[in-house]
Formats: structure tokens, sequence, C-alpha cells
């Protein structure tokens, strides 16, 4: 199905993502897009940087998804996060999750979200930082976080959007979104350079299309 044909405004739009915290994240925008999964190996390089290796993964997921779709914008984001130069990845179960939040704690990470937007040869790549402080809690609050609201799918182990916000301290950075997983201030600036009007003039009621 074409995506061009829900909207009359705006360019055609794929995100290449398989997460569904960015796929309602880019729902805000009001703009109709398709969702396909990218199919990239996300293993790290040698000696590669956590900023390097989110910005690299973004620009992969696009490129991967463009090369089959070259007259559609396609969005690619990654997020890598950081702690000593180190990174953290998704815990998958709570056992590893609490060694996370353990070892995070009273200690600040960085989370490096990084954006890529592309069509055809034409790409912008650029990762926006965000510093967060934990606060130093019990291994009792950590484990009752745990249980509560699972977040073995999130590296860093805390949704910030969710009841992890509880285990925060303080959270810096110039796109309160990027944290969730995509910058959507750096986003609709780069939608609009690519010729995206947001907010739309006019958007179906179905924005979106997922394709397997």
């Amino acid at each position: 199905m074409s995506i061009s044909k829900n909207n009359p405004t705006n360019p055609p739009l794929i995100l290449a993502s398989t997460s569904k915290y960015r796929r309602k994240l880019l729902e805000h925008l009001r703009i109709p897009f398709e969702v396909i999964s990218p199919k990239v190996d996300e293993t790290p390089l040698t000696g590669e940087s956590t900023l390097d290796l989110a910005l690299r993964l973004a620009q992969a997921k696009a490129a991967a998804v463009a090369k089959e779709h070259p007259h559609a914008w396609v969005i690619g984001s990654d997020q890598v996060a950081d702690f000593c130069g180190a990174a953290i990845g998704k815990p998958g179960n709570f056992e590893r999750a609490l060694a996370q939040l353990q070892l995070m704690r009273g200690q600040t990470v960085t989370f490096q979200t990084a954006l890529c937007l592309m069509k055809g040869h034409i790409q912008t790549t650029l990762c926006v930082p965000t510093e967060v402080t934990f606060r130093k809690l019990s291994d009792d609050v950590l484990e009752s976080y745990l249980v509560a609201e699972e977040p073995y799918d999130c590296a860093g182990s805390a949704k910030s959007e969710g009841l992890g916000i509880s285990l925060l301290e303080a959270i810096q950075s110039n796109d309160p979104t990027a944290l969730i997983g995509l910058p959507l201030i750096a986003l609709t600036g780069l939608l609009r350079d690519a010729g995206f009007v947001i907010p739309p003039k006019k958007h179906s009621s179905t924005n979106e299309i997922t394709r397997d």
C-alpha cells in the first residue's frame, strides 16, 4: 500500500525500527508514516566508541530500508547508554536489570541517541546526548521498581516516561524525547528541511502502516 496516498501534503515517510517507543513518539507529529523493520547487525566494532556505535547503527538502519524504498524519506535511530565509556545494553531479565541499576546508583550515565534521515544518497546523521543522574536508592526500592515496570527492553533499565522517573535525580538534554528513543526536536527540523509540513495541513485518521 502506498503511503503517499494517505498524505497529499508530505512526502512518503518510513520509520526503520522495531521499537514501539519510537513508533509512539513519531505519532506525536501527526504525519502518516510506514514502519518497516530493518535487518541490521548491531554488534559493536572493536574499539568503537558508544557515540560512533549509535551513529553507525542509526545510519545502517535507515540505509537497510532506504535501498528498497528510494523514493521515501527513511528515519533510522539508535540509542546507546554509556557508563564510564562502556556500552550498557538492554538487560533482558530481572537479574541483569538489577545489576545495571546497582551499578549506576548515584552515578551519571550518558545516553547517546543517534538519528538519521535518508532518501537515496541524501542523508543527515546526528546525535543528541542526554546526561542522566541516578538516585542512591536501596536494593529494595530498585527491586520493587523492576517488579512494577519490567523495563527489560530498555538500555539502563529505567523508563523515564514511566515509573522509572522516580529513580532519577536529574536529566540534562536539549531534547526531552531523546531519552525515550527518538529526538523529536531534531527530527522535526530535519523533516521540515526535507519538505514536510508540520503540523500537517491534513492528516488521515490512520497515521501509520506496519509492514513486516
